[in-house]
């Protein structure tokens, strides 16, 4: 395939949703473009504003915590996996409303306490630590949130 036309296919690829530089050089890869023209084609996505790894670290962040309620080590742990850079994604994880994400945690610790049935409260108070640390919250945050929980004043 010659370069140009990798390189529509590519600006398509990035304008769909933004994308980290590794997923585009993975599908650059999948697509057999050979080594020597792939990073020369994501310098000039970089160049004309289609690749941003700020921006996809920020993005990604803010839309995982709000769709998926994964708490902050979740994000960060899944921001390296893609590879983005620390700078970035320290970018990425302050972007994130400390209100809002305090809040999030606060209401879906609310709900999950409702619907668990556990009469136990020692063993219900240890289930939902561990789901909220597996959803990526500290374990500062989730006590306090247990404890606004188990003691509304």
């Amino acid at each position: 395939m010659m370069t140009t036309t990798l390189l529509v296919k590519a600006r398509a690829y990035c304008a769909r949703q933004e994308r980290a530089q590794q997923e585009v050089r993975d599908k650059l890869y999948a697509w057999e473009v050979p080594a020597r023209e792939i990073e020369p084609i994501i310098s000039q996505l970089i160049g004309e504003g289609f690749l941003n790894e700020a921006r996809f670290a920020e993005h990604y962040a803010v839309s995982k915590f709000r769709q998926k309620g994964w708490g902050l080590r979740k994000i960060e742990a899944a921001l390296k996996h893609k590879q983005v850079s620390p700078p970035c994604i320290a970018l990425a994880l302050r972007a994130l409303d400390v209100e809002e994400y305090d809040r999030g945690l606060q209401q879906a610790v609310e709900r999950k306490w409702e619907r668990l049935n556990e009469p136990d409260a020692y063993r219900k108070h240890q289930k939902l630590m561990r789901y909220f640390l597996g959803r990526g919250y500290t374990a500062d945050a989730v006590e306090r949130a247990l404890r606004r929980c188990a003691d509304p004043e």
